[in-house]
């Protein structure tokens, strides 16, 4: 007794073993399925290329985690991260264009020359706090002594008669 599904249709058993094969094996290939795009091409703008290359330096996410986050190729982003990082994708600013402001002065009247900046006087030497009881001897040729209130005078004696008679 054969039986059948009522879903597949019953095909003679001659006609199975009979069909041609192109090759070693007889089984049909699997189905090929093509899932076309339904958006158009993306088109990002320099910032933005600049922006996701910035995120993708940074250390919240891998390079990877930015490009699914973005849905673009990962080696598109590092192509773009080539691109800033080399400085092929610097922002161009260009200036308003403009006149210069130009003053014609006839050849026989001179311009009048400049007023000479008075010179700057250099700052007062910082000097640190005099301990208490502290005795400074200025000499006639310049040589300062300054000497501790205890100072020793048969001591203070002998050095400021080196210091006169050298």
């Amino acid at each position: 007794m054969e039986t059948t599904s009522p879903l597949a249709p019953s095909l003679p058993a001659a006609d199975a073993e009979d069909a041609p094969t192109t090759g070693h094996k007889s089984a049909r290939s699997p189905r090929v399925e093509l899932i076309m795009r339904g958006e158009r091409r993306r088109v990002w703008t320099p910032e933005q290329k600049r922006e996701i290359v910035m995120e993708s330096l940074g250390p919240a996410l891998t390079p990877t985690e930015v490009a699914r986050k973005y849905a673009i190729n990962s080696g598109l982003l590092y192509t773009w991260r080539r691109q800033v990082l080399g400085g092929q994708m610097t922002r161009l600013v260009r200036s308003t264009p403009g006149f210069a402001q130009v003053e014609m002065v006839p050849p026989h009247v001179a311009a009048p020359e400049p007023m000479p900046e008075p010179p700057i006087a250099p700052p007062e030497p910082v000097l640190p706090p005099r301990p208490k009881g502290l005795i400074e001897v200025v000499l006639s040729d310049g040589v300062t002594v300054r000497v501790d209130a205890g100072v020793n005078a048969h001591a203070l004696r002998r050095v400021l008669d080196a210091v006169v008679g050298r």
